[in-house]
């Protein structure tokens, strides 16, 4: 944007008409205010900044004693913001630490200092030498920040605004043959997690560049269809009432999705079943389908190949035998592990010998068949185990977890009733919570489905729409960026406090905003006022009303279902 529009003389339309100003502020002193607001806010970074911790080769540790950082054009070196070294293109800065102070050298000892240390390079990408993501040298948008650790080891962080982030997560997420809209559907749900509030993992950092966090493989493993999704998604997150959604999703939900109370427990209490989230409920790919929360109805799915939209998914459908000491074996090298996670009792602890498992029996499962609840019979008792990644993780067939709880067995057993082998038929994988990725390619590219109808499918009762926000005096003026391709735009507002006006800017032009009072929530359609593609919007509380009110509010940028 030319810096011209940086300072604005607003056009005046209302939403109803009515003056701007009130009288009894100088119009000049809000010009001049809303000048500098804006001029502010155009210098912020366009989204929300997100630190992410760079692993490893193997992403086994991310605490480095030692680490060489270049950039593929001028590269900045900032102690403390203070600029400290200018290093030509593609020449490596090696830092280490020695007595808490950081080494910096280039054939050359440059500098010695305490950091923090941060790496710059506006005209190119950052680089780790010899660290390599998808095959290819590691690059990165944004900065690198080095943070101290422990022992003179520190912590390197990529600080990156969360739409550039996301280039680098979405392709390493879901294969670009899976088409744009499904990444768009990744997009999104992708957004949400980095968004979403956490317990940092560390201090130093939001969230890692593993499967612990999300794939990120940074700018390097970039792809032309990932960003566009990325960037027709722009700003646009799923929320449920005023909340974020927990975007949960995972490869293949193998024809039914499991509602999120069955599959995962409360990280704090470690309830299991945990507390239901209304749009994670489980939900068959094709109407009509009945539950599958029996044995008898459980295998007869599992062993067949049904309409579904994962049926192009390897592990749509899937099978694993023991013998009777295949699964004595494997029980025995995991139950005490499993143990630990408190899903297991009674307890079992490493060097206890397991007694000769007698069968497997299924006492709960969810709707999509997933087991809830397993009992190991042996001749010595009976082992409970809860939760299906316990389940998974338990009984691991070759040394592999199973891809899925999603099964129903079989056992054989010989003349004197004692056990021979087990067979699992099973369907899935991963957690099957939330949007499947198989089958969000199957909606887009067969079923020609757009992504918000995938994200509502998978999400139960969702909203589309901007990050909620807050405007209060404290807060103003709040700033979003988002994209929309129909040109459909409302502002929903929770009007608790009874504000009678607010202001927003959209897209360089100033409108006022009457609210009736009458309804706590109100809607407000700027479809006329926003432009197909990319839009900026910032809200400003208005400057003659209560300093110690506030409202809510957020952009519904996808119509809701009729």
């Amino acid at each position: 944007m030319k810096r011209a529009l940086l300072i604005l003389i607003f056009s005046m339309i209302s939403l109803p008409a009515m003056a701007i100003f009130r009288p009894n502020i100088p119009q000049a002193t809000l010009e001049i205010a809303r000048e500098a607001e804006i001029r502010e806010a155009f210098e912020k970074p366009k989204s929300q900044i997100v630190r992410v911790g760079i692993g490893d080769q193997a992403f086994k540790s991310y605490v480095y004693s030692k680490v060489g950082i270049f950039g593929t054009a001028e590269l900045k070196i900032f102690n403390n913001d203070i600029e400290i070294a200018i290093i030509p293109a593609n020449s490596v800065v090696n830092i280490s630490m020695r007595d808490h102070k950081y080494i910096i050298e280039n054939g050359e000892v440059i500098d010695e200092v305490y950091g923090p240390l941060r790496f710059s390079c506006k005209h190119g990408r950052l680089g780790i030498q010899g660290l390599k993501r998808a095959g290819s040298q590691a690059l990165y948008r944004g900065d690198i920040e080095l943070v101290k650790s422990k022992n003179d080891t520190f912590n390197v962080v990529n600080v990156i605004e969360v739409e550039d982030y996301l280039k680098g997560v979405v392709p390493n997420e879901m294969p670009v043959r899976f088409g744009l809209e499904a990444l768009k559907a990744q997009s999104v749900a992708a957004r949400n997690y980095v968004l979403s509030p956490r317990v940092k993992a560390n201090p130093a950092y939001d969230v890692v560049d593993s499967v612990a966090s999300q794939v990120y493989f940074g700018a390097g493993s970039e792809k032309d269809l990932g960003t566009r999704a990325v960037e027709e998604t722009e700003g646009i997150v799923a929320i449920y009432g005023w909340d974020l959604i927990l975007a949960q999703y995972s490869s293949t939900a193998g024809g039914y999705t499991e509602s999120f109370s069955n599959a995962f427990s409360d990280p704090k209490t470690k309830m299991f079943p945990s507390v239901p989230k209304p749009y994670l409920i489980a939900k068959p790919d094709i109407q009509g389908q009945t539950p599958l929360n029996t044995d008898q109805e459980a295998l007869a799915y599992y062993k067949s190949m049904p309409d579904s939209f994962d049926i192009k998914s390897p592990y749509f459908r899937w099978q694993r035998t023991w013998t009777r000491e295949e699964l004595q074996k494997a029980v025995q090298a995991n139950l005490a592990a499993q143990s630990t996670t408190g899903f297991v009792s009674p307890n079992f602890v490493k060097g206890q010998v397991l007694p000769e498992i007698v069968r497997l029996d299924v006492k709960r499962r969810g709707d999509s068949g997933k087991i809830i609840e397993l009992n190991i019979v042996t001749k010595g008792g009976t082992y409970k185990i809860l939760k299906e990644l316990v389940i998974r993780r338990l009984l691991t067939n070759q040394g592999k977890a199973l891809p899925s709880a999603n099964i129903a067995f079989e056992h054989e057993f010989d003349s004197n009733g004692r056990l021979v082998s087990v067979t699992a038929y099973g369907g899935g994988f991963g957690h099957g919570v939330g949007l499947s990725q198989y089958g969000a390619g199957f909606m887009g590219t067969e079923m020609h489905k757009k992504f918000d109808e995938i994200l509502k499918h998978y999400y139960t009762g969702i909203t589309l729409s901007t990050k909620p926000v807050v405007l209060s005096a404290q807060t103003t003026p709040v700033s979003q960026t988002f994209y929309t391709k129909d040109k459909y735009a409302q502002i929903v507002v929770d009007n608790k406090y009874k504000l009678s006006y607010f202001l927003v800017n959209i897209n360089g032009k100033e409108h006022q905003i009457t609210l009736s009072k009458k309804e706590r929530v109100e809607r407000v359609d700027i479809s006329r006022y926003i432009k197909h593609g990319h839009n900026s919007i910032m809200f400003f509380y208005p400057p003659d009303e209560d300093r110690n009110k506030g409202i809510r509010l957020f952009v519904e940028l996808v119509k809701q279902d009729e």
